[in-house]
């Protein structure tokens, strides 16, 4: 006999591998239950966000100005500062959960998220699944045009060339209505094209209309002008489960109120972006 080998017998072996099998098993079950109530949580209601102080909301921070992430990792932007104000008013904590934009309307329709916060337009597929507060905002594509032109209004397009980005929603809306269209690959080529004079206007996502005109204006040479009046405007809102009703009302008043008092305004301002008030705010 080998006295430096040390034999263990096979059926304490077996003993051992079956009370770890069992563990484990036990531990995986409890994991299942515990992802599955979290998965299929109940929707967020008045009383439970009072109750628990805090609304969750979730968002992708990759849309500027009105979600992006800062320097130290937190999110910020246009939305970020409506939903603060919005806890602040209801008296709970704002938490923010950072998430794919793909994700977003299913974790809130399970109960995961509380609101849906990442640049929503209010469409009527997305209101199928969702509920949506009043809109605060009207996306738009704007019109851009030279400084002096006599184009002052969407009324004055008739008759004239505008240049486009070629597959954008620019693009879709303008060929759709009528209007005399010049596509562009980029829309650094559209805005020279309005620059130079090929073309009489161009028509391009407001947001970022804003943005190029500032840059260009900041140059030699012919100055831009974004129209006070959109091309096209869409609403922009907040979504919730479809039971949030309550919810969705009591934050309804609060958008009415910021909108109503300027304080929308006053984000998009910071900002630097262009504000379309809802329709109803009109």
């Amino acid at each position: 006999m080998n006295l430096n080998k040390c034999s263990v017998p096979e059926e304490t072996e077996n003993q051992e591998d079956k009370i770890m099998k069992k563990v484990l098993s036990i531990i995986l079950a409890m994991m299942m239950v515990l992802f599955a109530a979290a998965a299929f949580a109940a929707p967020a209601t008045l009383a439970s966000v009072k109750e628990k102080g805090e609304l969750v909301i979730a968002t992708s921070p990759d849309f500027p100005p009105f979600e992006t992430l800062s320097g130290d990792g937190s999110v910020t932007g246009i939305e970020m500062e409506l939903a603060a104000k919005i806890a602040e008013k209801m008296g709970v904590k704002l938490t923010v959960e950072q998430v794919n934009f793909d994700s977003i309307l299913m974790g809130v329709m399970n109960g995961s998220y509380d609101a849906g916060i990442s640049g929503f337009s209010v469409t009527e597929e997305r209101k199928k699944n969702v509920l949506f507060t009043d809109p605060y905002c009207m996306a738009a594509q704007a019109i851009v045009v030279v400084e002096g032109s006599p184009i002052a209004a969407k009324a004055d397009l008739e008759g004239k060339l505008i240049s486009v980005q070629t597959g954008s929603t620019a693009e879709l809306y303008c060929m759709q209505n009528g209007y005399n269209v010049e596509s562009y690959s980029s829309n650094v080529d559209a805005q020279m094209a309005v620059q130079n004079g090929t073309v009489d206007a161009w028509v391009i996502d407001d947001l970022t209309a804003a943005e190029m005109v500032k840059a260009n204006n900041k140059k030699e040479g012919k100055k831009l002008v974004v129209l006070s009046e959109a091309m096209t405007a869409e609403p922009y809102a907040f979504a919730f489960a479809k039971e949030s009703g309550d919810l969705v009302e009591a934050i309804n008043g609060y958008v009415h109120e910021m909108v109503a008092d300027g304080t929308v305004a006053a984000i998009f301002e910071k900002y630097e972006a262009p504000y379309t008030a809802p329709e109803a705010a009109k």
